[in-house]
């Protein structure tokens, strides 16, 4: 077969569903009852990404680059560059999954920090935005403390540093981060800082890394300036090893001379690249994100929003930033992602912020107290689970307390995620996991509000305003509820969700 515009056209078996290309396209899964189609080239839709499709009747299709892809009556068509393989005969959605993950991305063995799964974490994101210090950052942690909350990873996020690309604590606002970092280790937190691929012009770090020619150029052989959220930068060019050498230099001073323990490699989408950008090594705008994502390898302690291929590597994968509102944009989005991550490969993932990351509609918006307090519900048995907007700021005490009351459920399940994200190691399987994916012959595949913790706990919860009631299908089996309930599968019935509950269920 040619590995030049290469185009596949698949008729679409019976009742046959599919999954994969782009996480935050999770909405729009299984494939193939409706029209979709989405293009990989260029954009990746603001998170992770394969060139992988899998289906319900255990056929899949795979390509080494990114695809452009189509469903329409009853067709899948895909074309790229590169070449597409496509494989059947593989049973089921399981089946097929793990087809892939051997021969295509099998898991590399380790996992990220295990403070990660066993504990919330704290991004300072919502609080702090580009104003973070010292002082705000300690008080944070403090509070956690106060409030009843369990430490865990504590996230400093922007603006903790000089112009972007010079990765030194800003003084004015971090006036002795050595101690900073060493009272947080006392509290029992963990420190992450964020960092990106971006350069500041006119920076110190642009005028050494510009004569040296690690910055990624244009077509016309000119350092390439990016338009990003924070302006225009000029951007590491992660193709080239004396570029990764530099910044992985300079992350690993930081944990040398201040302690900090891992950094959240933020950016890298495929967007802020361009097909004919010249680098070191030619690369599509999707293999720059590659490379940027490979820098994290090192990192233990480390998180990743976009990426492309990588599945099975031990990085922490997030979902792209939520808006504070419960429909297909905020906290409805959160299991249909998860589940779409999984499906990719991606194991090692984690919801977005509490009650939403996208900065502008949650400062816009007035705190809807509900919402905050399900979107700590659904994410409480995430393989991780993230905190940002501060919830004894912008809560009253009953919906604190409900928040409290998610963060507990989650550590207490902490050892089991844990090892969960060790079979994962092995294995290659999600964590969080598709009803089909773990009852394939029930009829499961269009579910997208509940979902499996590894093969043996249903999770169901609450993703609309004002339900105190939902529908949950229970596959075959007896299933223990956490109200006490014995239900024998296959079953579907309504239960009671008051505030305070987030439903789930143990296979026994």
């Amino acid at each position: 077969m040619s590995a030049h515009n290469q185009t596949v056209t698949i008729e679409l078996l019976e009742d046959e569903y599919w999954w994969g290309g782009r996480t935050a396209d999770g909405g729009s899964m299984p494939y193939g009852p409706a029209l979709f189609q989405a293009d990989m080239t260029g954009n990746h839709n603001g998170n992770q990404a394969a060139p992988l499709l899998i289906s319900s009747k255990g056929r899949y299709l795979w390509s080494g680059g990114p695809f452009h892809f189509r469903f329409e009556d009853g067709y899948l068509t895909a074309h790229g560059a590169g070449e597409l393989i496509t494989g059947e005969g593989h049973g089921s959605l399981k089946g097929v999954f793990q087809q892939v993950s051997r021969t295509y991305f099998p898991p590399a063995g380790g996992i990220p920090e295990e403070l990660l799964f066993t504990a919330p974490q704290y991004n300072l994101w919502i609080e702090l935005q580009y104003e973070p210090t010292q002082e705000k950052v300690i008080a944070y942690a403090k509070s956690v403390l106060e409030h009843g909350l369990p430490p865990g990873v504590l996230m400093i996020d922007d603006s903790w540093h000089e112009p972007y690309g010079n990765w030194t604590f800003h003084y004015g606002r971090f006036p002795d981060p050595k101690a900073m970092v060493e009272e947080l280790h006392a509290l029992g937190f963990q420190v992450m800082l964020w960092v990106c691929p971006f350069i500041s012009p006119d920076s110190p770090a642009f005028r050494e890394l510009e004569p040296r020619g690690i910055l990624l150029k244009d077509s016309s052989g000119r350092t390439a300036l990016r338009k990003w959220w924070n302006g225009y930068s000029a951007v590491l060019d992660c193709t080239n090893p004396a570029a990764v050498e530099w910044i992985q230099e300079r992350l690993d001073t930081l944990q040398r001379n201040y302690g900090i323990d891992g950094f959240k490699l933020d950016a890298g989408d495929a967007e802020f690249y361009a097909p004919d950008d010249l680098s070191y090594a030619p690369a599509t705008p999707s293999g720059h994100s590659e490379a940027w994502a490979r820098a994290g390898l090192k990192y233990k302690l480390n998180e990743y929003r976009a990426c492309w291929k990588l599945a099975g590597q031990p990085l922490v994968q997030r979902l792209k930033d939520k808006r504070h509102d419960w429909g297909a944009e905020g906290l409805g989005a959160l299991i249909p992602d998860g589940l779409a991550q999984g499906l990719l490969g991606y194991a090692y993932t984690c919801p977005d912020m509490i009650g939403g990351g996208e900065i502008g509609s949650f400062t816009s918006a007035k705190i809807d107290p509900e919402l905050f307090v399900r979107y700590a519900q659904c994410s409480a048995l995430f393989p991780m689970m993230q905190f940002s907007a501060a919830p004894w700021r912008v809560l009253d005490e009953t919906h604190l307390r409900y928040c409290v009351e998610a963060a507990g459920l989650h550590a207490s399940f902490g050892p089991e995620i844990l090892e969960l994200a060790r079979h994962a190691s092995r294995t290659g399987e999600p964590i969080l996991r598709h009803m089909a994916y773990e009852f394939p012959e029930e009829g499961l595949e269009m579910i997208k509000d509940q979902f499996m913790l590894g093969s043996s706990t249903l999770v169901a919860p609450v993703v609309e305003k004002g339900r105190r009631e939902r529908r949950v299908i229970f596959p075959k089996g007896t299933w223990s509820g956490d109200d006490g309930s014995v239900v024998e599968g296959p079953d579907v019935l309504n239960i009671e969700v008051p505030l305070g509950r987030l439903p789930y269920y143990r296979k026994l």
